[in-house]
C-alpha cells in the first residue's frame, strides 16, 4: 500500500501570504467540495481551485472553514496536541442512516428481523470479522479452509489458523461483554485469547509493552519505511485509562455513539499498547462500543470485509488523520462509509441466501417436510458438490443445539440429499454431486 502522503502546507504561512482580495474570496470556501468529498491536501493540490484563488488558497479556506466546526478529544499527540474531527454534512447525513439502519428501525432484512433465521446471520458475521481483521494483519489461509475450520469446530493447524480462530473468540467475547464497562483488565482479557499461540514470546499474550522494551513501529511491509511510531510505553496506563474514561461516557460533552465507537478504534490504534494484534484489537472495541450503544445490528456486519477489499484506503484514513492537524473527520468518514457498505454487504448476502433457498424449492418443487435450515443447507449443497457437513458446523452455522443439528442431518440424508460416512471418529454428511436430479426426481418430499 502507497504511503507517500504529502504533508499540507502550513496554515498559518498560507494565512500571512493571503492578499485583502482572496481573504474575500475564501468567505465562499467550504469544509468539504460541493459533492460533499472531504479531500486531504495530498487529493486537494492535483484539483483545479475555484476561480481567483491559488490551489494554496482554497486549501487555506478549506481548513478555517473545517476549523469553526471542530470540535477537540481527549486524545492528544505525542506533543500534547489534541485530536480533533468535524460534523460537516455528509457526516450528519451518514450518521442519520446508520441510526436508522444500525439499531433495525429501518431496512433491516427481514430474515435478520425473524428470531428463528436470525442465528445463521450473526454467525456469518462473526465469521466474517474474525477471518477478515485476521487477513489485514497477515494470515494466508483461505476463506474456504477457514470457515470449514471455525463452522467444523476442528483445532487450528497453523499461525494463521490459530489467529482467525482466536480472534473468531475474542471478538465473541468482547460482544458478549458489551454491558460491562471497558477497563485495562478487560482489554488485556481480549488480548490473550487474540493471540493466544501466535506469538514468538508467549508471555507477551495479555500485557502492554513495558518501558525499556523496544516499541512496535507500524512499518509499510513493501518499503520497509516506518509509517507510525506510537507513543512510549511510559505513556500506556494513562492512556489507556483515559480511553476507558472515555468509552465508559466520562467525556464532558456529547459524542455521537457511532462517532464515538470509530474514536475508539482510532484510539487504541494509536496507543498500539501491545506487540501484536493492535489492529484486530482496535476493531474488536468499535464492536464492543457500537454494540454497548444499542447498534444491535453491528453484531451481524463485518466492517474487516470491506476494509480488506481496500487496505490501502484504510491505512490512508490513518496517514491523512496523522498528516494534517490531527484531524479525525478523514478516519470517521471512511469507517462511516465502511459501515454503510457493509450493511449493503449483509443485505446482499440475505438477498442471496434466501435465492439459494428459492431455487432449491423451484428444482425440488414442494418440500414440506424440511425446515429453514435444511432449506438453507440444501441451497449451498447445491452450489458446492461434495462439500462436507457435520453436527458441530450445521450448529454453528444456525445456532442451534447438538441434538437439533443431528436431527436436521440425519433428515436430509433419510431422504437422500445428503450422503453419510465417517472421517475417523466424526461423522461426515456430503452434497452428492447430483444433487440437484435427486431434488427434481422427487427426493425430498
Amino acid at each position: 500500500m502507497a504511503t507517500q502522503i504529502a504533508k499540507p502546507p502550513e496554515l498559518a504561512t498560507l494565512l500571512n501570504d493571503l492578499t485583502p482580495e482572496s481573504v474575500v474570496r475564501l468567505v465562499n470556501v467550504g469544509a468539504t467540495l460541493k459533492d460533499g468529498r472531504y479531500l486531504h491536501w495530498n487529493d486537494l493540490r492535483r484539483r483545479e481551485p475555484p476561480e481567483g484563488l491559488a490551489v494554496e488558497q482554497w486549501w487555506a479556506g478549506m481548513r478555517l472553514a473545517r476549523h469553526q466546526s471542530s470540535r477537540t478529544t481527549d486524545l492528544v499527540d505525542m506533543h500534547g496536541i489534541p485530536f480533533s474531527y468535524s460534523l460537516v454534512d455528509p457526516i450528519l447525513k451518514s450518521l442519520h442512516n446508520l441510526d436508522l439502519r444500525a439499531t433495525g428501525r429501518s431496512a433491516a432484512p427481514a430474515a435478520v428481523l425473524n428470531r428463528s433465521t436470525r442465528n445463521r446471520y450473526k454467525v456469518r458475521g462473526l465469521i466474517e470479522e474474525a477471518l477478515s481483521s485476521s487477513q489485514l494483519e497477515g494470515a494466508s489461509t483461505t476463506r474456504v479452509v477457514a470457515k470449514q475450520m471455525l463452522r467444523s469446530g476442528r483445532r487450528p493447524r497453523d499461525r494463521s489458523e490459530r489467529m482467525i480462530f482466536n480472534n473468531y473468540h475474542a471478538i465473541a467475547f468482547i460482544k458478549e461483554a458489551a454491558s460491562a464497562k471497558l477497563t485495562p483488565k478487560l482489554l488485556l482479557e481480549m488480548h490473550a485469547l487474540l493471540t493466544h499461540g501466535t506469538m514468538d514470546d508467549q508471555k507477551d499474550c495479555g500485557r502492554f509493552q513495558q518501558p525499556g522494551e523496544p516499541r512496535v513501529s507500524v512499518v509499510d511491509w513493501r518499503s520497509g519505511e516506518t509509517v507510525f511510531t506510537p507513543p512510549p510505553a511510559e505513556q500506556i496506563p494513562e492512556r489507556i485509562e483515559r480511553m476507558c474514561a472515555f468509552a465508559n461516557d466520562g467525556e464532558s460533552s456529547f459524542t455521537h455513539p457511532l462517532v464515538k465507537a470509530i474514536l475508539l478504534h482510532f484510539w487504541l490504534a494509536y496507543i498500539h499498547p501491545f506487540y501484536d494484534g493492535n489492529g484486530r484489537a482496535a476493531r474488536a472495541l468499535f464492536y464492543w462500543s457500537a454494540l454497548r450503544a444499542g447498534y444491535w445490528l453491528t453484531e451481524y456486519v463485518s466492517i474487516s470485509e470491506i476494509v480488506l477489499k481496500a487496505p490501502a484506503k484504510y491505512s490512508h484514513a490513518f496517514l491523512h488523520t496523522e498528516t494534517d492537524g490531527n484531524d479525525l473527520t478523514y478516519f470517521l468518514v471512511h469507517q462511516l462509509e465502511v459501515l454503510r457498505r457493509a450493511f449493503e454487504e449483509l443485505s446482499a448476502y440475505v438477498d442471496e441466501t434466501i435465492e439459494r433457498m428459492h431455487a432449491a424449492e423451484r428444482i425440488a418443487g414442494d418440500l414440506p417436510a424440511l425446515n429453514h435450515r435444511q432449506r438453507a443447507l440444501l441451497g449451498h449443497a447445491l452450489r458446492h458438490p461434495g462439500y462436507r457437513y457435520t453436527y458441530q458446523s450445521h450448529r454453528t452455522s444456525h445456532g442451534v443445539v447438538l441434538q437439533t443439528a443431528r436431527t436436521d442431518l440425519l433428515d436430509l440424508m433419510s431422504h437422500g440429499l445428503l450422503e453419510g460416512g465417517m472421517e475417523g471418529r466424526q461423522r461426515v454428511f456430503i452434497s452428492p454431486d447430483d444433487l440437484g436430479a435427486r431434488l427434481r426426481a422427487g427426493k425430498g418430499t
